[in-house]
Formats: C-alpha cells, structure tokens, sequence
C-alpha cells in the first residue's frame, strides 16, 4: 500500500510539473487583439495586417495578434475603453474619433489643407503630428504611427457640381464638430450612419450623398446605389497605430523596440499602398460605372477657407500642423 501510495504522489507531481510547463509555454505566446472599423478590403485592414504577420514572424511566434475589422470589438469609443483596460492591445483608429478625447487630431480634417495622398502622409512626420501621437498617453494609448485612406469625395444620386447642389441634401458624414461644420457650410444636413446602413440609406433615399473615400467606394461599392462621383479632394482621411498603455508599459525595452520597428514598417507600407490606391481607385470605379462629375472645385475651396479659419483659431497645435503641411 506505501508503495502504491509513492507511486500515486510522484504521478501527480509530475502531471503538476507538466502542467507548470505547459502553462509557462503557453504564456509565453501573448494573444493579443488588433481592432478597427473598416472592410477586409480596406489599406488599414491590410496595414493591420502586415503588422500581425510581421510581429509574429519577430517574435518567433511569442506575439500573435488576431485582427478584426469592421467594429467586430465594438465601435471605436467602445474599443478605446477596451485599449484602456488592457482587454485589446492594438488599434488602427481614425483621427476624427481620437479628436473626441484629443481635439488637435481635428488637425487632419481641415478643408482643403492636402493636394493629394502623398503630400498627407509627409504631413505625418510633422512634428505638431507627433505631438498629436504623444498627447495619446493621457489617455490610456500610445501613438506609434499613422496609416492613410483616399482623399475625401462626394458620391450623389443626383450630380453636385458646386456647394448649392448640396442645398439641405443629407449627406452621409463622419461624426466629428469638424466634418459637421463643413457640411452646414456647404448648406447640406450632415448625417452619421455606420458604413453598413449606407448602401441600403442610398436606396431608399434616406440619403442623397456620401463623403466617402476611394478605397471604401470600391470597397463597399456605393456607386451602384448612387453612381455621381465629385472629385472634391476636400480632406485627408489617416488613421493614428495606437498600442494599449497599460499592456505597453508592462514590455519590456526589447520588445518595445520591436514592435515600434514592426509598426514603422508597416506604416511605411501603408502609406505607398495608399498612394497607389488611391489611382488605381479611380479608375476602378470608372470601369464599375461611377460617373466623374465635373465641379467648381474653387467653389468649395471659399467654403473651406472659413472653416479652417475657426479651428486654427481655436488650438495652437492645429494652427502649427496647418502651417507644417503648408510649409511641406
């Protein structure tokens, strides 16, 4: 009976050892999360994704991110708190949501402030862009870098040609102060709908214009509800790579090192995807039936003037980011 009762001990010591070591193998692989709001199709689904593949390819498969897009964690207020508590690691935000608890993000969507893709991603080097990226830590994110969507547009049932066609139009709209402010200046009703309500809005004439980007046109291909296509070029549309405070601060200097390596990386690519997007866009829509509607472009400039004009007055970090791109 001893012996039997020797044997049973050193079975369960050595079942507890083997659960010790598969804990401590399986800690040592983090699952982590990686959230935003756009389509698999979309460049910053594809950024999140080189930084998934290229992170778990660094750390030899300790780090391994599951990224998922179209608000599958929740809408973007929704997972910032996520990021504050630690429950999600990483997130691909647009600067209009950060703006709600950093106002100088608005920074981005001052009209008419970018001639195209190219010139907005220099913009991110900027040192007041920067600064908009460490002002994050206050609230519970760190700003490791930017990704990049299309320019602005309008896409219409009906042709808008200058500022009066929008005349009490409802347009679907980013849900920002500043997006807001544009749209009343142009004399339309600007109105926030989730990406997946617009096509079937559109159709049911609920709405009568879309600001939209290229990459989500083609994407989503809201042409076929509504097939007019105004090349506004009005803002720029970037995304601020944040990582979770709380899970960063427990890093050690190695892998932070790491991962600011692997996000540079990926931010580098996004921002030539972007570029090239953003042409071949175009001419995918075309050939998809969108129809390019020739507009007083100089008529949506004035409109832009004013706007930029209150919120530069307004935040000295946006007056110095207006300047810096202006400068570029």
């Amino acid at each position: 009976m001893r012996k039997g009762l020797i044997r049973a001990l050193r079975s369960a010591a050595t079942a507890g050892l083997c659960a010790l070591a598969f804990g401590a193998t399986s800690a040592s692989a983090q699952a982590l999360k990686l959230g935003h709001i756009t389509p698999p199709s979309h460049v910053w689904h594809q950024v999140s994704e080189k930084i998934a593949s290229d992170l778990e390819k660094t750390s030899g498969g300790k780090m391994k991110i599951a990224v998922s897009p179209l608000q599958k964690l929740g809408n973007e207020a929704q997972m910032i708190n996520l990021m504050q508590a630690g429950a999600m690691q990483f997130g691909v935000f647009t600067v209009g949501g950060l703006s709600n608890r950093e106002e100088s993000f608005l920074a981005w969507s001052l009209p008419y402030t970018f001639r195209d893709v190219e010139h907005a991603t220099r913009a991110a080097s900027s040192p007041a862009a920067r600064e908009m990226l460490k002002r994050l830590e206050a609230h519970g994110m760190v700003g490791l870098g930017y990704a990049f969507a299309g320019m602005r547009h309008v896409l219409s049932l009906e042709p808008v040609r200058s500022p009066k066609d929008l005349a009490n139009k409802k347009i679907r709209s980013f849900p920002s102060p500043i997006y807001n402010d544009w749209w009343t200046a142009n004399g339309a009703a600007p109105t926030a709908l989730p990406l997946s309500e617009v096509a079937p809005s559109l159709t049911t004439r609920l709405l009568d214009a879309v600001d939209v980007d290229l990459d989500a046109l083609v994407g989503l291909k809201f042409h076929q509800q509504a097939p007019n296509l105004t090349l506004t070029n009005h803002m720029a549309f970037p995304a601020a790579i944040v990582v979770s405070k709380k899970w960063w601060d427990a890093r050690s200097d190695t892998e932070r090192d790491m991962i600011r390596k692997v996000i540079a990386d990926a931010e580098a690519w996004g921002y030539k995807a972007a570029i090239e997007a953003d042409k071949s866009n175009l001419d995918k829509a075309k050939a998809d039936g969108a129809k390019v509607i020739d507009a007083d472009i100089k008529a949506f400039q004035a409109v832009g003037g004013g706007v930029r004009d209150k919120y530069t007055a307004r935040n000295p970090l946006i007056a110095d980011f207006y300047k810096q791109a202006q400068d570029l």
